[in-house]
């Protein structure tokens, strides 16, 4: 599989109804189906927590491979980096351990992780926690070759702030990358995040912070979420086109920066043909 890729990917977060319609639970058949849908990208979701085995696990890591589909890994979603508790940011970096050694028997790039909630405490503690979990992962568990991706959130009261992930980011960018989810980062501001293409190229320069090939290969959610005075309430399909982001400003500003990210679509239920009309869209901003 071509690791340096010279165009965006594209994919689903998971199994799609109409994946399920066909194949039901065998996860084994996701990459044969992501390449007959004209994709190149895929997302384990594991937010429920992982059950699949290491056999099966490497089972489809080798479909990929084979299929030149790229992984990707989500993490649980009851990783908390910020928790109060201490025993729960422990708990998180058992969590991330985990998901780092599935991600390597799938052959992923990169795990994502939630940051947290800052509804208890201020923010700028919340941020030291959060740190201070990270900084426990970084120091305990061995680089085994896999990112730490930290996702950008869409409730206002979480972490997750491009600005607050790209800050926890360098505790060690050769180890955390930032995970920009634009749909939720449309939710946590009001639907205000993203006016036009500028708005989408300014979040490539701010990831360049951390250095040019964070931008560059840029691991990226995008789908259209519903929101309410917290911000984010539930994912949508592209179909509902009351709420944002809009996807073509995102593949102009993709093609004239020149990046290659890779796009993961997390539609409610419809994410593999979002991710293809994601991919429509690149092409025919390209044209």
């Amino acid at each position: 599989m071509n690791d340096t890729p010279t165009r965006p990917r594209f994919g689903p977060g998971g199994n799609c109804e109409a994946f399920h319609q066909k194949y039901g639970a065998r996860t084994v058949l996701a990459p044969a189906w992501v390449v007959e849908n004209g994709l190149d990208a895929y997302e384990y979701e594991a937010g429920r927590g992982l059950a699949a085995s290491p056999d099966t696990l490497s089972a489809i890591g080798r479909e990929a491979a084979r299929l030149g589909v790229a992984l990707s890994f989500h993490a649980p979603y009851f990783i908390s980096l910020s928790g109060v508790e201490a025993d729960k940011r422990q708990r998180s970096v058992s969590y991330i351990s985990e998901s780092l050694e599935a991600a390597a028997l799938l052959g992923a790039r990169i795990i994502v992780v939630h940051c947290g909630s800052a509804g208890r405490i201020d923010r700028a503690e919340a941020m030291r926690l959060a740190a201070d979990t990270l900084s426990t992962c970084l120091t305990q568990l061995p680089d085994n070759g896999v990112l730490i991706g930290v996702e950008t959130m869409g409730k206002i009261n979480q972490l997750g702030t491009l600005e607050e992930v790209i800050r926890l980011c360098r505790l060690d960018p050769s180890r955390l990358t930032p995970v920009v989810d634009f749909g939720h980062l449309n939710a946590r501001t009001l639907g205000t995040a993203f006016p036009d293409r500028d708005a989408y190229a300014r979040v490539f320069e701010q990831v360049a912070q951390l250095g040019d090939e964070h931008a560059r290969r840029l691991h990226c959610h995008f789908s259209r979420i519903e929101y309410t005075a917290g911000g984010e309430k539930r994912h949508v399909t592209f179909a509902d086109t009351q709420w944002g982001p809009e996807p073509e400003p995102l593949m102009r500003a993709v093609r004239d920066l020149g990046v290659s990210p890779t796009f993961i679509c997390e539609s409610a239920g419809t994410q593999t043909a979002d991710a293809a009309a994601l991919s429509r869209a690149y092409a025919e901003a390209s044209d």
